[in-house]
């Protein structure tokens, strides 16, 4: 039997697409990755990603060429498995693997648990504190176990080195379970975890201070966290950081943070130059942070921007029921991940603004993806 491709192009939503190759169990070509840029093809982490999926497949075939232009993957049969390791690097943070692995594994043969190494704060990326306090629990909302889904912080790494690691449990599910996701509700209280690796403890109370700074004139229940690595445990490069979450009266969590490192030069162990104008003082972040959140908040969706386009993914993987939710602004991400559904599941939605909360509501008849390989053991 010949193999019939679906043709790409470009770099842009790479690891959505191969998501939703794997899940559909549609064989992708990607051509023209980077090819105009000085340093074309491929990056590290987009290899390595390929890698981890690799690692919970069975007979999935991966083809790179010789410049890393162009990939031809043929997704296999997601197994699952206990005990894995993967490395993820030091050029993107676990954040960006996380969100891809929790979606297909999911749907895989076995539970997964798997340890995964390199940077768990950075700025770019959702950090390790946001997937335990916002990302877990919005899988509930769909019928995922509470039972298997876990997520531990062994030791902290920030950039440039990492040196950390986390242990992250994922259960199976036949299917997952349609949601009627409207009522954002009202803030009752907001949690949350400052962390500081191989710099003074007082960068931390000093965030805290400056973001309760905001809250308190806001709402009482304010309890954010100190978590303080020292040692092994504190990865390879100094750093701190703050995630925050507010929870709603309806079950929702909005999430935000970031994180700050000293750049060091590899051999002498200096800072960089241009690295010192971009450091944030602590008390600075912890403003600002804070600030970020309460900007989420007014938005009033049912998630936070950076969860969109998880959200319209897992609503479009439903059984064949309809979803209904509600978001604030759409985000860059949010519709990238709509038009993406489209192409692969052929699932639409109708988007409704709601003039009265300058909200937007979205509705979508699941694709009734089912765990086949569940029904064999």
């Amino acid at each position: 039997m010949k193999t019939s491709y679906k043709r790409l192009k470009g770099s842009e939503s790479f690891r959505q697409r191969l998501v939703l190759a794997t899940l559909s169990a549609t064989p992708i070509v990607i051509e023209d990755i980077r090819a105009d840029e000085t340093w074309p093809g491929l990056r590290p982490h987009e290899v390595s990603l390929l890698r981890l999926l690799e690692r919970v497949s069975d007979d999935c075939v991966v083809e790179i060429n010789e410049t890393g232009t162009k990939l031809r993957y043929k997704p296999g049969i997601i197994m699952g498995g206990r005990n894995m390791v993967h490395d993820c690097g030091v050029s993107r943070s676990i954040g960006y693997f996380m969100e891809p692995l929790i979606l297909v594994s999911l749907f895989g043969k076995k539970p997964v648990t798997i340890r995964l190494k390199g940077i768990t704060n950075d700025s770019k990326d959702p950090c390790v504190d946001t997937f335990r306090s916002t990302t877990l629990p919005l899988l509930k909302q769909f019928g995922v176990p509470s039972e298997g889904l876990e997520l531990k912080i062994e030791s902290r790494g920030v950039p440039p080195r990492g040196g950390g690691e986390v242990l992250l449990s994922i259960p199976t599910v036949q299917s997952l379970t349609a949601v009627s996701w409207i009522d954002e509700g009202m803030v009752k209280r907001i949690r949350g975890v400052s962390f500081s690796t191989r710099v003074s403890v007082q960068f931390e109370n000093t965030m805290i201070y400056a973001a309760r700074g905001i809250f308190n004139r806001l709402l009482p229940d304010v309890h954010i966290f100190t978590d303080h690595k020292a040692g092994p445990q504190a990865g390879n490069s100094p750093g701190y950081g703050i995630s925050l979450v507010a929870e709603t009266t309806s079950g929702c969590f909005i999430s935000m943070d970031t994180a700050v490192s000293y750049a060091r030069g590899e051999e002498t162990g200096e800072i960089e130059e241009d690295e010192k104008k971009e450091l944030m003082p602590p008390g600075d972040l912890g403003v600002q942070i804070a600030s970020m959140l309460l900007e989420e908040i007014e938005q009033r969706g049912v998630v936070d921007s950076t969860h969109q386009g998880l959200l319209f993914l897992l609503c479009a993987l439903c059984p064949q029921d309809v979803s209904k939710v509600r978001v604030g602004k759409l985000s860059p991400y949010g519709i990238e991940t709509l038009r993406n559904i489209r192409d692969f599941l052929d699932v639409k939605f109708v988007i409704k603004p709601d003039p009265s909360s300058e909200t937007v509501i979205l509705k979508c008849l699941g694709c009734g993806l089912q765990n086949l390989s569940r029904k064999i053991l």
